[in-house]
Formats: structure tokens, sequence, C-alpha cells
């Protein structure tokens, strides 16, 4: 196992820690839940964590995804420029008009030009979708 692939097992059994204290109201069988990495060009994740902590989150729970954590890798070379985040939905299609009402929103648009002022941040996005086992404490 390479040490990308290992990092990103170890970070997210460690991301779901936080998820056992969820709201039982907030479980559901079908929920769909998205982990997505962001890779940011070399430099720029102090401005990716500042869009994501002054529009990005507040537009995704406008257009109802479910906000569950958000983490950066403790250690390595991702450390400097890698954000790792968990969104839930209650399904696939609720997922697809999410994101589509997210990309449409002029606040998005205005905060995304704002915030590249200085030139683009992500470089790269990698989103793997989950489902909760019948035995995970968070569904």
């Amino acid at each position: 196992m390479t040490n990308k692939a290992l990092l990103r097992c170890a970070t997210l059994a460690l991301l779901l820690l936080p998820a056992l204290f969820a709201p039982a109201a907030l479980t559901t069988a079908d929920r769909l839940f998205e982990i997505r990495t962001y890779t940011t060009y070399d430099g720029r994740l102090d401005a990716l964590h500042k869009r994501f902590s002054e529009h990005t989150n507040a537009i995704f729970v406008k257009h109802g995804m479910s906000l569950i954590g958000y983490w950066t890798p403790a250690e390595g070379p991702e450390a400097a420029n890698t954000l790792i985040y968990i969104l839930a939905y209650p399904s696939r299609e609720a997922r697809e008009a999410a994101w589509k009402a997210f990309r449409a929103d002029p606040a998005w648009t205005k905060a995304r030009a704002e915030s590249e002022k200085d030139g683009k941040i992500v470089k790269g996005v990698v989103s793997q979708f989950l489902s909760a086992t019948d035995y995970s404490p968070i569904r």
C-alpha cells in the first residue's frame, strides 16, 4: 500500500470519529456520504480555508448539504496543500440537486472569483461516495 493510500485509509477512519456524536435525528439508512480531498496549488491552502470558513460552508448548508467535518493531514508533504472533508446528503438524487444549485448560486460564483484574484486555489479534487454499513454508529 502506498503512503498516500495508507494516509487516506487512516484519515477516513479518524474522520468518522466525530460523527459518532451526530444527533440521532440525522440518522437514515439511505443517507449518502461523500469524502472530498482537495489539493491546492503551492501556498494556497490558507486561501482555501478562508473561502470555506467565510463562504462555502454557508452556501453548502443553504443547498441542503450536511457538514460532517473538515481536516488537514497532520504530517507529511500533503499537510501543506490538502483539505479533506465529508458531506452527507439524504440520497444520491439530493446530492446531485444540491451540487447543481451550489454551482449556479451567485454567492458561490462571487466568492470563488474574489478568492481567486491572486490565482487559482484548487489544483485537484478526489471524491468518493460512502454508504454506511448496518453496524455503523452514523448512518
